[in-house]
């Protein structure tokens, strides 16, 4: 190798060092305490839209739920009784694969993943959709895949009205949400809080955000994120009204 070669991979490998201990050190310095964050709520809650700018922010790993591209989706709200044990294993397997694929390999290069909903969802809404044997034989291949799956640090939860939601699932005009019901929405809060209740071993914290606008208000978008990353919380469940 010439003198000249050398000095160019020396350089580059200096270059790369540098920027490793940049990374490092604003990691850091934002004293982010979490490793993997997960923002859930119910339909419309503006969960994805909370999880990308909190990514956009803090350099985080963004993992967004592939919704868009299940069949049975729209099938599903059309035909309800039809469709929801297809469409419920369906999500079951693709968040599987998913969260598998993306949390598993580090990314040096980010300082924490943030996701905009965890595999619990699938349970949730499958409790607000099957019956029966149909919902029994779901939840125990639920649990025997739940357990194999990296648990978040924290849960956080944005808590809205049915009303609220409603209100924003119509806002992004959404076709096949359009026979979403207010009932179904509140079965679907109903069935998160039953979760919470049953698995007491993680760390949940609900925020109210009934009376906030974190999309246009940039002071409530910093309340949400200070209750996130400056506060601490126990195990179990937690409950904030900012």
């Amino acid at each position: 190798m010439n003198p000249a070669t050398a000095g160019f991979f020396i350089a580059v490998s200096y270059a790369f060092i540098i920027l490793i201990y940049y990374f490092l050190g604003s990691m850091k310095d934002m004293n982010v305490k979490y490793n993997y964050v997960v923002i859930e709520g119910n339909i419309g809650a503006g969960k994805t839209t909370l999880a990308s700018r909190i990514s956009e922010q803090f350099n985080a790993r963004l993992i967004l739920e592939r919704f868009a591209d299940n069949p049975f989706l729209p099938k599903f709200y059309s035909d309800p009784e039809k469709y929801s044990f297809p469409l419920e294993l369906s999500f079951l397997a693709g968040r599987y694969k998913q969260l598998k694929e993306e949390l598993e390999p580090r990314d040096l290069f980010k300082s924490f993943a943030v996701a905009d909903y965890y595999f619990m969802k699938s349970l949730v809404f499958a409790a607000s959709t099957l019956n029966g044997d149909e919902y029994n034989l779901y939840r125990q291949i639920f649990y025997i895949i739940y357990g194999s799956l990296p648990k978040p640090d924290i849960y956080i939860y944005l808590h809205l009205s049915p009303d609220r939601l409603l209100s924003n699932i119509e806002k992004r005009g959404r076709s096949y949400e359009k026979s979403i019901t207010r009932e179904y929405l509140q079965k679907i809060q109903d069935n998160y809080f039953s979760f919470f209740r049953q698995n007491p071993e993680n760390k949940y914290v609900v925020i109210d955000v009934n009376n906030l606008d974190f999309v246009a208000d940039e002071s409530h978008y910093n309340k949400i994120v200070d209750s996130i990353f400056f506060r601490d919380y126990p195990v179990g469940l937690n409950k904030l009204i900012l």
